[in-house]
């Protein structure tokens, strides 16, 4: 009994940090939606679950604070304890901001900006975990609507892109985005690390560019693009959309309130479909 509380304890602190460090069995494909929680209006946890099942959504992100300070020995630490507890084939991993890799365009050029990432990247190589990358063409595209189409930011056919460093072609921002933290990944060390898209959206109000007809548009062509996964790496790409509802309590810029597929009554804000 005191062996299976202390499993049980260990178990708790490890998913804990799991839900910050992202921690996922490693061939899982699914598309999923994030769960944020920073709304007064949102339903109870059981609703959510069965909006979840209702819709076909197979995969589910939720969050904790985190700290940043002392990632890698806290990711040592994570994996230690799931393999003492019997569960070494549980990978712990972290998720990024897309803001760590430097030179993104053309993706062939991508690296990281910050030291660390190589030693993160080598460490996730080592124990065959993915990265998680936080995945937005919306805010490319928002900040340098000059040189980047609406169209190529929102999965809409009519614009090709070529990176003559690697030779392929990219129909649209999110793959050039994806490849350039697999360039990133190359580049430390770590080629055979795969990436998983922690979190990608469109926002439907608050900002240039955001509106329901953009959030559909992208959102629908990312649920139906993934599965064919990016030019550099073709097969299934495991995505979480963000986020399963509009959080009417996060501060910030005012579009981070409105990334919602739903709005906390459960109503749809557009029609979206997983299946």
């Amino acid at each position: 009994m005191a062996r299976q509380r202390q499993v049980a304890s260990m178990l708790a602190a490890a998913l804990l940090v799991a839900t910050t460090f992202a921690s996922i069995p490693t061939t899982v494909h699914s598309i999923g939606v994030c769960y944020g929680t920073l709304g007064n209006n949102l339903p109870s946890s059981s609703d959510v679950v069965q909006l979840y099942r209702s819709k076909g959504i197979k995969g589910m992100r939720i969050y904790s604070p985190d700290d940043t300070r002392s990632l890698l020995p806290a990711m040592r630490n994570l994996d230690a304890a799931l393999a003492r507890a019997g569960f070494p084939g549980i990978k712990c991993s972290t998720s990024v901001r897309f803001d760590v890799v430097a030179n993104s365009f053309p993706p062939s050029s991508g690296s990281f900006a910050q030291g660390y990432m190589a030693d993160v990247a080598r460490y996730l190589a080592g124990t065959g975990a993915p990265l998680l990358a936080n995945v937005y063409p919306y805010f490319a595209y928002r900040d340098n609507p000059r040189d980047i189409s609406l169209g190529y930011a929102t999965f809409q056919p009519g614009t090709t892109v070529r990176d003559n460093g690697n030779g392929l072609n990219y129909n649209n921002l999110f793959d050039a985005m994806v490849d350039a933290v697999v360039a990133a990944l190359e580049k430390a060390g770590a080629p055979n690390v795969r990436v998983v898209v922690s979190e990608s959206g469109w926002p439907s109000a608050g900002g240039f560019g955001a509106s329901v007809d953009n959030a559909r548009k992208y959102n629908q062509g990312l649920i139906d693009h993934v599965g064919r996964g990016t030019p550099k790496r073709t097969g299934p790409l495991e995505t979480f959309v963000f986020a399963m509802f509009n959080e009417n309590q996060k501060g910030g810029d005012p579009t981070e309130k409105n990334f919602g597929l739903f709005y906390g009554n459960k109503q749809p804000v557009y029609p979206i479909r997983f299946n």
